[in-house]
């Protein structure tokens, strides 16, 4: 095999570290916040470093949660093909690529976007990687739902990245993806019970039953699609936005009624896949009507 041969495969143990389709669907979140931020087209300077920046940040926030919980990755199914449970990279090596690529991401919000931007990430990133990873996942069945705050900042650091503050509006934006996230995340749960169990981790469906997970699903999304509501009700938005959030709420809604009373792994596959198009819908709709309206 060749040296430029081994050096890909080695990029791509180290990108997998990162989790490029959890940061894709992040970077969406914060690319939206910042054309939401003002009445035209923010700079496209500002978007491109403040993407990068969050982007790179995010990934090393990834690595180390990898880095963490590489014990229980190899224990789980879902998990255990990962870079470092099976032996791909090494515990120093990754520790030495989250410090460069997150302090790289920093480096860039200092010196291209604001420091109000680069000390929200640095927060985001200690939410993430330490307060939810180390301190609330093992000890807390409300590990997501506590946790969920470091993963519903993306809008509010795009948001600070071209205005500099922080607008009540993007605090909203914050809300409807922290309410997205319990039912999205225990949908995962449910068809990944055993995983949990194995792994010692105090999820809801180990800790409190399928049933009663199944039904703060049902609970939860009822909260996301009134929340969702919010931007219409203060002006944020107008009527295109409002249909499309209750036509996707709706979807959404539909789905974890059907959960709940004809359960299936298959099933809950197809709700937690769809949350995930529903929040790219969903922002994606709040930025059309921005433009609209």
């Amino acid at each position: 095999m060749t040296t430029l041969a081994l050096a890909e495969i080695r990029f791509k143990r180290f990108l997998a570290l990162t989790k490029p389709r959890v940061v894709q669907l992040i970077v969406f979140c914060a690319v939206i916040g910042m054309f939401l931020a003002v009445p035209g087209l923010p700079p496209p300077a500002t978007v491109f470093f403040a993407t990068l920046g969050i982007a790179l940040v995010a990934g090393a926030a990834a690595a180390v949660n990898c880095l963490v919980e590489q014990k229980i990755d190899a224990v789980m199914q879902r998990t255990r093909g990962r870079p470092l449970p099976r032996g791909h990279v090494t515990s120093r090596s990754t520790l030495v690529f989250a410090a460069i690529v997150g302090g790289t991401g920093m480096l860039v919000l200092y010196l291209f976007v604001n420091v109000l931007t680069m000390w929200l990430t640095l927060a985001t990133f200690l939410g993430y990687a330490v307060i939810y990873t180390i301190v609330l996942k093992p000890a807390t069945p409300q590990n997501i739902v506590i946790g969920g705050a470091s993963g519903a900042m993306p809008p509010v650091l795009g948001w600070a990245a071209v205005t500099n503050h922080v607008a009540p509006e993007a605090l909203l934006l914050f809300l409807i993806i922290f309410v997205w996230t319990p039912p999205h995340f225990w949908a995962l749960a449910l068809y990944r019970t055993q995983d949990y169990a194995k792994a010692g981790l105090p999820m809801l469906p180990v800790t409190h039953g399928a049933a009663y997970t199944k039904l703060m699903i049902v609970l939860y999304t009822i909260v996301l699609v009134a929340v969702t509501m919010l931007p219409y009700a203060i002006r944020m938005s107008g009527l295109p936005y409002l249909v499309a959030a209750l036509v996707l709420g709706g979807v959404f809604l539909a789905y974890a009624i059907r959960l709940y009373r004809h359960y299936s792994d298959g099933l809950a596959r197809a709700t937690f896949r769809y949350s995930i198009l529903y929040l790219s819908l969903l922002f994606s709709a709040l930025l059309v009507d921005h433009y609209l309206t």
